[in-house]
């Protein structure tokens, strides 16, 4: 049984250190990319703030495809350099964008969504996807949110074995 209500805090270094302690935990001995990633998806959209959508678009046959998320249905397949998440993936860097309705060729799958942090997957330099953080609130994601979110795919892609069937 897993209880996340211990990781409430006003403060974001607590907060996040509350996260990754669970994060070790729910990645313990498990090396199964769709699992952890379907449960990390869960833990930050249910400890998280203020987000409505939180999940993954996974790089596969050249486009990114809908994987594990937490939040209302989502646009199903995404090309890259479209949206905020197909520039992230083509760029390979992370995007952190305070309006979404100010980003040019914005794909508005919810549009209740306002600021989105979309932070790529690359291991051993090959692209497996993005993670997507949606908000109604302009401006949610912090520079220290996007680092300590970015820590966090780093130990979800350590964690994890990434295979063609994903």
């Amino acid at each position: 049984m897993f209880d996340i209500s211990s990781i409430q805090s006003n403060d974001l270094e607590s907060f996040y250190t509350g996260i990754n302690d669970f994060v070790d935990g729910l990645f313990y001995e498990e090396r199964d990319a769709l699992a952890n990633m379907s449960n990390l998806a869960s833990l930050l959209y249910h400890t998280l703030s203020d987000v409505n959508w939180v999940g993954y678009y996974l790089f596969k046959s050249g486009e990114l495809v809908l994987g594990p998320f937490q939040g209302k249905p989502a646009c199903i397949r995404i090309s890259i350099g479209k949206g905020v998440c197909g520039t992230a993936a083509m760029k390979r860097e992370t995007l952190r964008i305070p309006d979404v309705h100010q980003f040019e060729g914005h794909i508005a799958c919810d549009g209740d969504t306002n600021a989105e942090l979309v932070i790529p997957m690359i291991k051993k330099g090959v692209l497996l996807g993005v993670l997507d953080l949606d908000s109604t609130l302009k401006d949610r994601f912090s520079e220290e949110d996007q680092k300590a979110l970015e820590y966090i795919v780093d130990k979800l892609l350590e964690a994890s074995e990434f295979d063609k069937t994903i």
